[in-house]
Order: C-alpha cells, then structure tokens, then sequence
C-alpha cells in the first residue's frame, strides 16, 4: 500500500494578502532606493525623499493584491511577476494622485500634507505654491515613469492593458473637471467607470490574469465582477468625501463639497431637491469660502433628498452583482476567498 501525500495547508486569506503587501512595498523601497536622483543637487534629492515616502508609506495596495489574486484565480504559481506588476501599478497611481491633489487643491492625503504643499514648504522658495505645484508635477511624471520601468518589458495582453488602462483613466479624469460644470447622474456614472472602476479594479484583475496566461472567457469573468465592483467603491468613496471622519480617512471632510465635485450623490441631490433646498445646494455645493455650518446644512439637504440612501442602494446592488459573478467563476476556492473578502473590505470601509 502506498501512502497517501497530504495536500499542503492552504494559507489563510489574511496571511496571503499580508505577505503579498508587503512583498510589493519591499520591492517600492528597492526600486527607489536603487534610483537616486541623477544630479548631486540637495533640493532634488530633498523631492526623491518625499516621492519616496509618498509611495511607499501609506496606501491600500488595491490594485497589487487584485493583480495577484487575478494571477493567482488563472493559475499562476508565479508571485514574481504579479507583484512587479502590481508594483508597477502603485507607482503609476502614486503618479496620478499627485497630479489629483493639484488639480483638486487639496491639503491632505492619507493624513499628511500633499505631496505640493510638503514642497512648498517656506522658506525655502520665495514662490513656494508655484515652485510646489511645478516640483509635485514633476515628481509626479517621474513615478508614472519608473512604473513603465518596473513593468519591465512584458508585451502581449498584460501589456496591452496596461496601456489601455492608462488612458482609460486619463479620459475618466478629464471627463471629472468637465462635470464639474454640470452635476448629471449618468456622466458622474461614466466617470466612475473610467477614472475608478476599471482602472482601480478590473485592469489589475486582468492583468495579473494575463500574466498567468488567463482565458479570454475568464478575463471576461473578471471584467462583469471588476466594473460593478469598482463602481460600488468609487460610490462609497464619495459618501466618505461628504459624511467620513477625517480622522479615520485622512483627507478633510469638506474638500469635495468646496471643490464642487459633481458625483452622483450630489447630482441625485440636485434633482431632487426644490426651493430653499436647491438654492443653497447652488450657492454652497462648489464655493471656497464654504464652512462646517453650511457644509452641515449641504449634507442634511443629501439626506433628505435621500441621495445617500439612493448611493447606498446602488452600491449594495453592484457588490451583489459582482459576488454573483465571483461565485460562478472559473477559479480556484483561495483565490475566490480572497476577492469576495477583498469586495466587502473595497465597499464596507470607513477610509
């Protein structure tokens, strides 16, 4: 008789989703630290130290853990290449937030003074906003670039997506300082669709697929659980712009109202909201010199309108239909454990 071989002990979600974080955050660290600035020029590598502590300290690894977990559903062994990958993609996203933080003016992110405001620090520069502003954009460049180094030179489909990834959210990002213009419910949809749901979402599910050598049809699979996903927590993040704790989200709690996001909360609200109500959603919803009093006033109006009941029936909706997806999906019961934990901690957050 031939002894049975035990399988091995699948290693618990929690323990998989630790290790990969911080596999990705020890190959950030490396990659910077192995490219200095090229010039002996203390205020440059004064910017490299805060673009390095930018990247590397603070953020969720979203988009790593979906590039792995999509790998990983495909039948990928291989945690090499989805986490360069995925470490790719966290550069380039670094990228795109310090571009955001400009454009939106913010103070904030992840509770520390944006990437801008930390270079504008006087005395150093007697125009220290402009001198932030242009040094952030700079910076910003640079790490979209080095997250094409990382990448590295994979062609066929991972590469293709994330080409197409990448001006997917440059198109949902334009679309955004559009709509500020005009609060619709179907353009603000549009725009969680390109800026969040695919980008944040979908593409590092299909690419991690891709680098595993995923199926058209399974590729498929992941973009009908990504996008519903990635909608629901694009909503979510805007219920927190509004009604989150600064505290727990690290970003203040009035920005989105000044800055005059047209998101479908807000624009559910101005539909529905009438006389006195809609007056002070046009006269408050986008002005700077906005304060906590009326931003209350703002939010009571969101309530009863019940535009924030409506986003939070749109988003239990859209998490169901990905689970819906995810339980029929053709991939291994780890990998399936580790989205359906991931969908609930994306949209049943409080940062």
């Amino acid at each position: 008789m031939t002894a049975e071989v035990a399988e091995p002990p699948v290693e618990p979600v929690d323990t998989t989703i630790h290790r990969v974080r911080t596999a990705v955050d020890d190959l950030l660290s490396e990659f910077i630290d192995t490219h200095p600035a090229p010039v002996a020029d203390p205020e440059l590598a004064e910017g490299h130290r805060l673009l390095r502590e930018f990247v590397v300290k603070g953020g969720k690894r979203i988009r790593p853990l979906l590039c792995y977990w999509g790998a990983r559903g495909a039948g990928g062994t291989d945690e090499v290449a989805p986490v360069a990958a995925g470490a790719a993609l966290e550069l380039y996203h670094a990228g795109l937030l310090i571009h955001d933080d400009i454009m939106d003016g913010s103070a904030l992110r992840r509770g520390r003074p944006t990437l801008h405001r930390s270079l504008a620090r006087p005395p150093r520069h007697p125009g220290a906003e402009p001198f932030g502003h242009s040094a952030a954009v700079l910076l910003g460049v640079l790490a979209q670039a080095w997250a094409d180094e990382l990448f590295g030179d994979t062609g066929g489909a991972p590469r293709r997506l994330f080409n197409r990834m990448r001006a997917e959210v440059i198109a949902g990002q334009y679309l955004d300082i559009q709509s500020h213009l005009d609060p619709d419910a179907e353009r603000a949809l549009t725009v969680i669709r390109y800026k969040t749901a695919k980008y944040t979402v979908e593409r590092p599910l299909q690419i991690g697929g891709a680098l595993a050598g995923a199926s058209r049809s399974l590729l498929e699979s992941y973009s009908r659980f990504g996008l519903p996903l990635g909608e629901a927590f694009q909503l979510r993040d805007d219920v927190l712009g509004v009604f989150g704790d600064p505290g727990v989200t690290g970003k203040p709690v009035l920005d989105d109202l000044r800055e005059g996001k047209a998101t479908v909360l807000i624009a559910h609200a101005f539909a529905e909201a009438a006389g006195p109500a809609l007056r002070l959603l046009r006269a408050w919803h986008g002005n700077p010199g906005l304060d906590e009093k009326r931003a209350a006033d703002l939010r009571q109006i969101i309530v009863d309108t019940r535009a924030l009941a409506r986003v939070e029936t749109m988003i239990d909706g859209r998490v169901r239909t990905g689970l819906e997806e995810l339980r029929t999906c053709a991939i291994d019961q780890h990998a399936r454990q580790g989205l359906t934990l991931m969908a609930d901690r994306l949209t049943h957050r409080s940062a």
